[in-house]
């Protein structure tokens, strides 16, 4: 296997959900991968394997790591008269939320020609905006609960019960079911505390809902097993960030061949649109034998290894066959062509 670096942190809500993502990844995987952490103020630093503790961030003793710098290629260690290139082949982008996943990392890294395993710039684009999400899968062919955008005053037509997400987060952070006018002022405070805009959408309870991640690699499809997560009334926080913790595996949903094929087949349709090269995990509702996308993942908690029975062997496939950026020889064919008619240009 090649050897990864595993960029996680960032500066977003999500951020310590990043970095037990990574620690949690960094238990799972036995290839000799390298951790390279994004501090909230943007500087990349080379995290020693004996650092990988929650502990190590939350104190800020991260800052004595070896600071590194973006180049072509890579990562560098710099001197006062010398640059070191760090040994990796290619970063698994592991930033949650804001930075990892509205694109910013993507442009980061196709700018500096290295490859990746994660959502590309259009991708993370569509994915990061619920708006968006609902956007792409009408275009392809998937269905949605229904859904409406609110700002902060603005009146809201979707009957009781119903959920409001802020527009521009994952993990459920600031989602909440509003079942009679008494709980909307609270629901609403909770979701513009985060973001300028909401999503509602009808709130049903005791809905089935299934977790699916895979990627697609080489002309095959890489599938984890179809979980159905253990929820109260929804999957809130708490039950979440357990499981970007998890270290087991998850049970395998028992549900019908059909209704798995079903969500395959939905999972493909937006997998399609756009999101090659990265190792996704989408969410989904099944209502009256239909399927429904409920979110996109697009860099899923501890990259979803704790769904996949051979996690290694399925990530070591997208690895070895990442899609490769277009390069673009410039030959200043047209300046020449000008001087050559006009002289001096």
């Amino acid at each position: 296997m090649k050897r990864p670096i595993i960029l996680f942190g960032g500066a977003s809500y999500e951020h310590e959900i990043s970095i037990v993502s990574a620690i949690s990844l960094y238990r799972t995987l036995s290839c000799q991968s390298l951790f390279v952490f994004l501090s909230p103020n943007h500087h990349f630093y080379l995290i020693n394997l004996i650092d990988m503790r929650a502990e190590h961030f939350a104190s800020g003793r991260y800052r004595k790591n070896t600071k590194l710098f973006l180049t072509r290629g890579g990562f560098e260690k710099r001197g006062l008269i010398f640059r070191t290139q760090i040994d990796g082949d290619l970063v698994i982008n592991m930033v949650h939320g804001a930075d990892g996943e509205d694109g910013t990392i993507a442009a980061l890294l196709d700018f500096y020609a290295i490859p990746y395993v994660g959502p590309r710039i259009e991708a993370s684009v569509l994915s990061f905006n619920k708006l968006f999400t609902k956007f792409l899968a009408q275009s392809s062919g998937v269905k949605t609960l229904p859904f409406e955008k609110i700002r902060r005053g603005g009146a809201i037509k979707t009957p009781y019960p119903f959920i409001v997400k802020p527009l521009r987060l994952g993990s459920s952070i600031g989602i909440g079911v509003v079942k009679s006018e008494a709980d909307l002022e609270y629901a609403l405070d909770a979701a513009f505390e985060f973001d300028s805009e909401a999503i509602v959408e009808p709130f049903i309870a005791n809905v089935s809902e299934y977790n699916l991640a895979g990627a697609l690699a080489n002309g095959k499809w890489l599938f984890s097993v179809i979980e159905e997560p253990q929820k109260k009334e929804m999957l809130d926080f708490d039950q979440k960030y357990l499981d970007f913790a998890r270290d087991g595996k998850a049970r395998e949903a028992d549900i019908s061949g059909d209704l798995a094929e079903k969500i395959k087949e939905e999972f493909k349709k937006v997998y399609n649109e756009g999101f090659e090269g990265a190792l996704i995990r989408c969410d989904f509702f099944a209502i009256g034998g239909e399927v429904y996308l409920n979110e996109i993942n697009p860099v899923p908690g501890s990259l979803a290894n704790y769904l996949f029975n051979d996690y290694e062997s399925a990530l070591n496939s997208l690895i070895e066959h990442l899609p490769q950026g277009r390069r673009i020889d410039v030959t200043y064919r047209y300046i020449h062509s000008i001087r050559s008619q006009k002289g001096k240009l």
